[in-house]
């Protein structure tokens, strides 16, 4: 378990799945943990696009706490398609949300970092945003923007003390992955999708708050500017099946 005794962390999308399980960890090591999503059990019901209430909400955190150490941006939706059939609004809500959204949080939670010279920014990117997979368009896009921003981060502000890595996920056991691998019609994508981890295995949300969890500590201090990937060596290659008898 990493020490966070003292730390103050912010964790968007908290209400369900990654986010949830990244502050219900970071809080069992000692962290004061704030939670935000657009609905749920969280500290404040927000939406990432809207940068007036993230604003306030940063403020509110250093009136009450006096600093802000680890930002966990979890927040984030599924969506895409062939590019053809991608209507703009949906390319949008997608990007606004993911991209936008974590540039948003960063932009003010950097900003209370500096103030001390100190924090780490976890953002949640994934293995679609290192690898392109069928129909992904927007959500890989959104995902590869998350993975630049936060190198494009590390560069900037490593010289004032502030780390920035990003976690990559495979699939996770999440209710966004299960409206799609428990759609009528989608056995074959759950299988193929399956097969591709080579733990055989979905990860566990609390998997990816372990990574976090270790990221946002003092254990990580000189890991920066890196796209950690957590799949179940679901990026490691091609397994064609010729040593699964030994």
């Amino acid at each position: 378990m990493a020490d966070l005794s003292g730390r103050v962390a912010l964790v968007t999308g908290a209400g369900s799945g990654i986010g949830k399980a990244c502050a219900e960890r970071l809080r069992s090591d000692g962290a004061t943990v704030v939670t935000l999503d657009i609905s749920g059990e969280v500290d404040h019901e927000i939406d990432v696009r809207s940068e007036s209430e993230i604003e306030a909400l940063v403020a509110s955190i250093l009136s009450a706490h006096g600093q802000l150490d680890i930002v966990v941006n979890a927040a984030g939706v599924a969506g895409g398609g062939p590019v053809h059939m991608v209507p703009l609004e949906e390319w949008d809500r997608v990007m606004s949300i993911n991209l936008t959204g974590t540039f948003l949080v960063c932009k003010h939670a950097v900003a209370a970092m500096l103030q001390h010279k100190r924090g780490s920014v976890i953002n949640i990117a994934s293995v679609e945003g290192i690898e392109g997979t069928e129909g992904g368009s927007a959500y890989n896009a959104s995902k590869a923007g998350v993975i630049l921003l936060t190198k494009t981060m590390a560069i900037d502000y490593g010289i004032h003390g502030i780390r920035a890595n990003a976690i990559c996920p495979g699939g996770i056991d999440t209710p966004m992955l299960r409206q799609f691998i428990d759609a009528p019609g989608l056995e074959k994508y759950r299988d193929t999708m399956l097969d591709a981890h080579m733990l055989g295995r979905f990860g566990q949300p609390e998997e990816i708050a372990a990574v976090a969890a270790f990221l946002a500590s003092d254990d990580a201090s000189f890991v920066t500017g890196h796209a950690l990937v957590a799949d179940g060596g679901m990026t490691a290659g091609l397994r064609a099946g010729l040593f699964e008898n030994f």
